[in-house]
């Protein structure tokens, strides 16, 4: 498909984020565009989560096949409830220990959630956020936002604004660059739909630590 948005860029202060770029990143959200901005992992693309035609814009941005299923970011724990059901005791406590944090819980998708977002799988993966970017344009959005990395399928993540823009370019309406990603690694991401819970794909929060929380934890890396 043809790609000719035109792509502003906001800079934005890392732990400050000024309120004029955050409610413009935030307006184009709820209007069904793209935004990528900085969270501590990687940089982000996001789009609201509850609109099924944003969703898709995603997976087209990043030529990424529709078969990889989406991380839905939230701002708090209370939206769990909002997108999945069935969530078991032991999924908070890992939310209470590590979030806002780069942790993903693969959990199960409560009916109204947009099939893109799991690509017709029954289950959701969901993160909280410690980026004070991130998380303020989640809250200005008034939505939860999914967002894989922001990079073309294939490509490194991108860690900042300046390779978004080598990778995204006319493919997304707005960058918030908010300096350089300060992890630089992927989410860990847990399966709680599976007994013992099993991590799907290593990243910041190690292992010995989520074994703190679940002895018996498993690791079989798959999709994401």
């Amino acid at each position: 498909m043809a790609h000719n948005i035109e792509t502003r860029v906001l800079q934005v202060n890392s732990q400050h984020p000024q309120q004029e770029a955050i409610a413009a990143a935030a307006t184009v959200i709820r209007a069904g565009g793209l935004v990528a901005f900085p969270t501590e992992t990687v940089y982000g693309l996001g789009a609201n989560a509850l609109d099924a035609q944003a969703v898709a814009r995603i997976f087209a941005a990043k030529d990424r096949p529709t078969s990889d299923p989406l991380i839905v970011h939230i701002g708090d724990v209370s939206q769990l409830d909002q997108l999945a059901v069935e969530i078991p005791s032991a999924a908070y406590q890992l939310a209470q220990a590590f979030w806002p944090g780069p942790l993903t819980l693969v959990l199960k998708r409560a009916p109204h959630v947009p099939d893109a977002v799991a690509q017709s799988r029954q289950t959701i993966a969901i993160r909280m956020p410690a980026h004070p970017v991130a998380r303020a344009l989640i809250a200005a959005a008034g939505t939860p936002i999914a967002a894989p990395s922001a990079n073309t399928f294939t490509r490194p993540s991108a860690t900042t604004a300046q390779h978004v823009l080598e990778d995204l370019r006319g493919r997304v309406e707005l960058v918030l660059d908010g300096g350089e990603a300060s992890i630089g690694l992927e989410s860990t991401v847990i399966d709680m739909t599976q007994t013992p819970p099993l991590v799907l794909r290593p990243g910041g929060v190690l292992l010995d630590d989520l074994s703190r929380w679940i002895p018996n934890i498993g690791i079989k890396p798959q999709y994401l």
